[in-house]
């Protein structure tokens, strides 16, 4: 079974790479935006706070070999989160 799905790469983006990294070959624009973002600190990515904004510029999870497996992994967590409703 093909799982070319899971890789994706635009190297003519104007951000690409979006991060430093020693192989450009193998970096997956698949998560150009991390789904993972809104777990916080439960995402279990390389991030800071810088005044009070997650900063995720360390983080080469949503880009590396086995990123697609990891975040489908989390999904549920995500959508039972977006799934919430605020009490009004």
């Amino acid at each position: 079974m093909s799982e070319n799905f899971k890789f994706y790469q635009n190297s003519k983006c104007e951000y690409f790479p979006c991060h430093k990294v020693k192989d450009e070959k193998s970096f997956n624009c698949l998560f150009c935006f991390c789904p993972l973002y809104m777990l916080k600190d439960k995402c279990g990515g390389n991030f800071t706070y810088t005044n009070g904004v997650k900063d995720c510029s360390n983080c080469l999870i949503p880009h590396s070999k086995g990123a697609y497996d990891y975040i489908m992994s989390k999904m549920n967590e995500v959508i039972r989160i977006g799934s919430e409703r605020d009490e009004e």
